[in-house]
């Protein structure tokens, strides 16, 4: 299969990166506006340089779209108009009311999928099998400020990936949502068919975090997204008393977890869909929730 990347920002590098190691591709091609990282880029990973997106489309079977958001759905729309299967980045467009516009472009026979990488992480997987009936569950992801992220709030940047993976995965219908804070720093409460959900999201903090908390009537499940790593701590069968205090003994379980990179998972999983001309894991559909819930999110934030 012929793949293109367009954009070869932060994100797009790696995907032409890892694109160039996949035996599912044939040839890499990536185009982007800036011309020398264009071409650093093919040099660096193999591949070949078009000069614009026009030219790009009519070598390619498959592309990841890694321009800058407010770009997505123009770029979108001329990748579908030429009949490509398309990964874009997330979030799928800058506004919802975009995204609404490009749902009904996209032709039946395209894979189309959006890149909520969070999805991919071998923990989501055991997560989904382990949870049963989450009572409570928070979720933190915390970065240092970054010069990289310019004119979105901290909900569209970070927490979107928690929106994503709590909202299609652990729950699903009705839900009632408060939140507050800064662009830079904030939490949303939401209450969602019985569950309390508790996300927070900052890019001030001194320390890097990526962690969700599950609480469920006889476990509490513990998952970090960077180690990959996850603990089940189950309820005790007797306290032991000593010295007229209580010692609670947990029992805790660590999860196997088979660690492994997301982004490659990703990128395989979109190449096997499109060649199959299947649905790709995260669709436009769900995507769009993601965005929507921001959005709500976000109207309640201060500067």
């Amino acid at each position: 299969m012929n793949v293109g990347v367009i954009g070869v920002g932060v994100m797009g590098r790696n995907h032409a990166r890892l694109y160039s190691e996949l035996k599912q591709v044939d040839s890499l091609w990536v185009t982007d506006l800036n011309t020398k990282a264009a071409e650093e880029v093919a040099h660096s990973n193999g591949g070949r340089i078009c000069p614009t997106v026009e030219k790009l489309l009519d070598q390619v079977d498959a592309v990841s779209i890694c321009v800058p958001t407010q770009y997505h759905h123009d770029v979108a729309t001329a990748v579908f108009a030429a009949g490509v299967h398309a990964l874009i980045e997330k979030p799928i467009c800058s506004s919802a009311t975009l995204a609404k516009k490009l749902l009904p472009l996209i032709p039946r026979d395209l894979t189309v999928g959006v890149g909520h990488i969070e999805r991919f992480n071998p923990i989501v997987d055991e997560l989904r099998r382990i949870v049963k009936k989450p009572l409570y569950i928070e979720t933190n992801r915390h970065n240092p400020a970054s010069a990289r992220i310019s004119g979105t709030s901290v909900v569209e940047d970070l927490m979107i990936h928690d929106i994503d993976v709590v909202f299609n995965l652990f729950n699903n219908g009705n839900y009632r949502l408060q939140s507050s804070g800064t662009v830079d720093a904030c939490g949303a409460l939401c209450k969602m068919n019985g569950t309390t959900i508790y996300m927070s999201a900052s890019r001030k903090a001194s320390k890097k975090i990526r962690s969700i908390y599950i609480e469920e009537e006889d476990c509490t499940i513990e998952g970090d997204y960077m180690s990959q790593e996850i603990a089940v701590y189950r309820k005790p069968g007797q306290y032991n008393i000593d010295n007229d205090r209580y010692m609670q003994e947990n029992i805790i379980e660590k999860v196997l977890v088979p660690k492994q990179e997301p982004l490659r998972r990703e990128l395989i999983t979109f190449l096997t869909c499109a060649s199959a001309k299947k649905p790709f894991v995260v669709t436009p559909e769900q995507a769009l929730l993601d965005l929507q819930v921001a959005e709500k999110i976000s109207q309640n934030l201060t500067g």
